[in-house]
C-alpha cells in the first residue's frame, strides 16, 4: 500500500503542474490582459488567490505522500 501512496504522490505533483499551466494559460493571464473590468478582476483573483491555494495544496500533499509521511508504520 505504501508503494501505491508513493505513486499517487507523483501523480498529485504532476497534477499540480498541469493545473498551474492550465490555470495560467487559460484563466489567469488572458483574463488579466482583457479589456473588460469583470474579466480583469476574475483574472487577478485566479492568479493571486486560487492558484497558490490549489497548486500549493496539490504539491504539498503529493510531496508528503511521495516522501512517506502517510506511511502505515509511521504512527
Amino acid at each position: 500500500m505504501d508503494q501505491v501512496k508513493k505513486i499517487l504522490g507523483i501523480v498529485w505533483m504532476l497534477l499540480a503542474l498541469v493545473v498551474a499551466y492550465y490555470g495560467l494559460t487559460m484563466f489567469g493571464i488572458p483574463k488579466v490582459m482583457s479589456d473588460k473590468q469583470e474579466d480583469n478582476v476574475f483574472g487577478w483573483i485566479i492568479l493571486t488567490v486560487l492558484m497558490p491555494i490549489i497548486v500549493g495544496g496539490l504539491g504539498i500533499f503529493g510531496w508528503y505522500s511521495f516522501t512517506g509521511e502517510y506511511a502505515d508504520d509511521k504512527i
